[in-house]
């Protein structure tokens, strides 16, 4: 039985490897280098995490879950503009945004890793085509599950241009974002094309 001492080790020692994972991508991530980032002997992290495959599970498992937590308080009952600027407001978030850099990279690789990452964004669609299905409810089924893809791909892939890492980020192109991800969510226009005018959502500042 875990005690609330041994949870919050636990939690304690996950926090050192998500700052390793962050900080020095996934290939640093040894049990060693979670020890030192720790301040603990490497024998006390193995007490809790035996290998590193059990550490990576579990911190895998934490980080997946925290961000549907997010995506499950936002999505069923906000505005779609106010779900679409929360959304796009959290890839300001510079390490949330590494870590997921990682878990993509990683999921390329990793077949266990690509399991749990499809689960995650498996829920996040089906979370999406219950809204949809809520603010647009002549679209057929199939098509509100290819909205929410359409949707998840948009908005995540966003992170590129919007994080800096392959681009510079634009009021211009936040506007389009928006306005698209706020017609796939409401039914506008069709998945396969732009939708018409909407008011764009509210994200986090950017200059031009």
């Amino acid at each position: 039985m875990t005690t609330a001492k041994g949870a919050a080790r636990r939690a304690a020692l996950l926090d050192a490897a998500e700052a390793t994972l962050v900080g020095s991508g996934y290939t640093a991530l040894s049990l060693r280098a979670v020890a030192d980032t720790a301040g603990i002997r490497l024998g006390h992290l193995q007490h809790y995490f035996p290998s590193r495959d059990s550490l990576v599970a579990e911190l895998l498992a934490r980080i997946l879950q925290r961000s549907l937590d997010r995506v499950t308080e936002v999505v069923p009952d906000g505005r779609p503009d106010e779900v679409i600027g929360l959304l796009l407001a959290q890839q300001s978030d510079t390490q949330l945004v590494r870590v997921f850099v990682e878990l993509w990279a990683l999921a390329a690789r990793d077949e266990a890793v690509a399991v749990a990452v499809r689960a995650f964004y498996r829920q996040y669609a089906d979370l999406l085509a219950d809204r949809i299905r809520t603010l647009a409810p002549g679209v057929p089924e199939e098509e509100q599950h290819a909205r929410a893809e359409v949707f998840i791909a948009l908005i995540e892939g966003s992170t590129l241009i919007r994080s800096g890492v392959a681009g510079t980020p634009s009021t211009a192109t936040d506007a389009l974002i928006s306005r698209t991800a706020l017609g796939i969510l409401t039914g506008g226009g069709s998945a396969s094309g732009l939708p018409g005018p909407a008011r764009p959502a509210v994200g986090p500042e950017v200059r031009d």
